[in-house]
């Protein structure tokens, strides 16, 4: 017998059951398809499990120079297995507060795989949903008012070049390693791979990383991808711009090495290490979900939408990595916010991309909202900018951690605030603060004017508004 919802949503990523979550606090009646687990990629594949490594990897390497903080330890050890249990506890316990949020929401769960079917007897137009059960059973089909496409994406790969899960491998793959290896190639230098460099190289292995763009982390303020090399090199990884892998090329030779070639200014060279990590972006999972029985309209294999997230089947709504932009957990939540909320008849606002905070948790972290320097002048705003270092804040020398900076970029007919970038300590938890100036249209001067407490490191946002116009105290 079919079952009939206000709304059913196809993947419980994050967006999708966020979405969930806010359309049953809306009174709407509400199922969720999944056919893995509640929390997706991100709590299971990428956001949580990787920063859990990160954490482990940031604990080795400050107890391997916990004497410059008066504690002499002898012959600290890395136990992979006991982290990777960690990472998995934490998972799990997450988990477990999903599975909870869709009891209290009364959200009904189907795990299976849900295609939308064309009009049928069911609906004279396209949205009904079948469900393949996990478990095999009889499928199910669920007549929904409106659905959500929440489908998430998965890595991709270069042509050529087969992720053989052994010697191969995407982030899926890695985050499963057993043991670590002793040498990793990682294709690809933006957030994912950089992540990675910085965590294996912590943890002691030889990392290479090849980029294709002339810079790391290419979509950051050029300052950062300056900065973020730095420090990548001082931790020992290799890292080579400019570099076109030869895909089709890639072989596991004797020995369990893997032989990548690459050219890099006319020549052919070649790296060869344990393992190699493809982290070249990741791929929308429009596939096999009844797209082709709706009218709904893709482009460069993403699904097109409006502001408010509906497609060419104005009941059917989409959000997240299924449409491209920015492939972010919290982006997908808050397109899920503002696609149900406007399914429920509110008048939510659209999202303005310029206002969501980035933020790469490497060891320096990164972070960044609104404009780069180089796009303000593009767009063709007259820039000034403040940078200031976090080598004179207090609470960074005490924490042990010196690197890096905080930049601003201001409108200099306005003293708008055309965006913030910041490379440091801890600074994926401080950029929130430039997120609000930016909500709020401040300028840089009205941020400069904020207290901010002493000592803390939230000093060198205060600090890099006032540089803005020379006025920094302590450079």
């Amino acid at each position: 017998m079919a079952q009939e919802y206000d709304l059913v949503v196809l993947g419980a990523g994050t967006g999708g059951y966020v979405a969930a979550i806010r359309a049953s606090q809306l009174g709407l009646k509400v199922a969720v398809v999944e056919k893995e687990k509640l929390g997706g990629t991100c709590l299971h594949k990428g956001c949580i499990p990787s920063k859990a490594l990160l954490r482990s990897a940031e604990v080795y390497k400050t107890v391997q120079k916990s004497s410059e903080f008066g504690i002499d330890t002898e012959n600290p050890t890395l136990n992979f297995l006991r982290v990777q249990e960690r990472k998995q506890g934490i998972v799990d316990q997450l988990h477990k507060g999903v599975q909870h949020l869709m009891k209290k929401g009364k959200i009904d769960i189907y795990k299976g795989h849900g295609r939308i079917l064309g009009p049928s007897i069911f609906s004279p137009s396209p949205g009904t949903i079948s469900v393949e059960k996990n478990d095999g059973s009889e499928n199910e089909m669920l007549i929904p008012k409106y659905v959500l496409i929440a489908t998430g994406s998965r890595p991709k790969s270069l042509p050529g070049l087969t992720i053989d899960e052994t010697h191969i491998l995407t982030s899926d793959q890695a985050l499963q390693l057993e043991e670590l290896p002793k040498s990793m190639t990682i294709i690809g230098g933006g957030v994912i791979g950089i992540e990675w460099a910085s965590m294996l190289a912590d943890f002691g292995v030889e990392v290479t990383l090849l980029e294709y763009l002339p810079r790391i982390l290419p979509l950051e303020d050029e300052d950062i991808s300056k900065e973020i090399l730095r420090a990548m090199k001082k931790k020992g990884v290799k890292v080579i711009t400019s570099a076109k892998v030869l895909s089709n090329q890639v072989k596991v030779i004797e020995g369990n090495q893997v032989h990548v070639p690459y050219e890099y200014k006319g020549e052919t060279k070649t790296v060869e290490s344990n393992k190699v990590l493809v982290s070249v972006g990741r791929a929308a999972n429009i596939e096999d979900i009844g797209l082709q029985n709706t009218d709904i309209k893709t482009e460069k294999d993403v699904i097109v939408t409006n502001e408010y997230y509906q497609t060419k089947e104005s009941h059917i709504y989409a959000i997240g990595d299924v449409i491209g932009g920015l492939q972010l957990a919290h982006v997908a939540s808050h397109e899920g916010m503002i696609a149900v909320e406007h399914m429920a008849g509110e008048k939510p606002h659209p999202l303005n991309k310029e206002l969501v905070a980035k933020c790469t948790y490497s060891s320096p972290e990164v972070a960044s909202v609104g404009l780069t320097e180089q796009e303000a002048v593009e767009k063709g705003f007259e820039v000034k900018t403040g940078t200031f270092s976090f080598k004179a804040i207090g609470k960074a020398l005490v924490y042990g951690d010196t690197s890096g900076f905080v930049k601003f970029v201001t409108d200099e007919k306005t003293d708008d605030l055309l965006g913030v970038h910041m490379i440091g300590p801890h600074v994926t938890d401080m950029i929130s603060e430039a997120a609000l100036a930016k909500l709020l249209d401040a300028a840089h001067w009205e941020v400069a004017e904020t207290i901010h407490p002493h000592p803390s490191l939230s000093e060198a946002i205060g600090e890099a508004a006032l540089a803005v116009d020379g006025k920094a105290i302590h450079s």
